[in-house]
């Protein structure tokens, strides 16, 4: 286990709305507001897109990701962290769990998610610690790391 210490620094309080799309939108606003570092609490709902249920086999890499496509309005709760990726760009990774008529989907929101009707959004700046996306040869996408020094 590698770990980094930060403090919190600015609140934010975000309404999405129908259409937006995810990640892009929460990764926007955290440029336009200068946020390296983070942690993303969703609840609202999804309607469209892809979550990744997990890789096809566990033993295999890079891992081939499983797609389920979001059939429908959902309701969701996420939890997500952003870092910046190796251009400094803020880049969110954020799993949740998406519910439909007694059924549950949880898995990685992917680019192509959007927001049903509303979303609801709490980011919590971290600062002073030093966390980014580094891409993994092994894995075939950006892992965070921390306490790179």
């Amino acid at each position: 286990m590698k770990a980094s210490e930060g403090k919190i620094g600015r609140v934010f309080i975000i309404r999405l709305e129908d259409g937006d799309a995810l990640p892009a939108c929460i990764e926007s606003f955290a440029a336009e507001k200068k946020i390296s570092v983070g942690q993303v609490i969703l609840i609202g709902g999804i309607g469209d897109g892809q979550v990744v249920v997990g890789p096809r086999r566990s033993d295999e890499m890079p891992p081939e990701p499983i797609l389920l496509p979001v059939d429908g309005a959902h309701e969701v709760v996420g939890v997500g962290i952003i870092a910046p990726d190796g251009k400094g760009k803020p880049t969110l990774h954020i799993h949740a769990a998406l519910g439909r008529s007694g059924q549950t989907t949880t898995g990685c929101l992917r680019p192509g998610v959007s927001t049903w009707l509303v979303g609801e959004v709490i980011i919590f700046e971290i600062l002073g610690t030093d966390a980014a996306r580094i891409p993994s040869e092994t894995a075939n996408f950006e892992l965070l790391q921390v306490d790179r020094t």
